[in-house]
């Protein structure tokens, strides 16, 4: 198996769980983003405090 294989296998699991379960992948996107969002704030906040 080779990469492309592997992504298009990632591209069809994705697909078919957006399909299967809409409300389920609509709740894992958002608590990604708002994962990503709370890492950028600390982030944010950590660069603040350097002098």
């Amino acid at each position: 198996m080779n990469k492309k294989h592997l992504k298009l296998g990632a591209i069809a699991f994705v697909a078919w769980y957006v399909i299967s379960r809409p409300e389920g992948a609509a709740n894992l996107v958002n608590s990604a983003l708002g994962g990503l969002g709370g890492a950028a704030e600390s982030l944010s906040q950590f660069v603040s405090a350097i002098p």
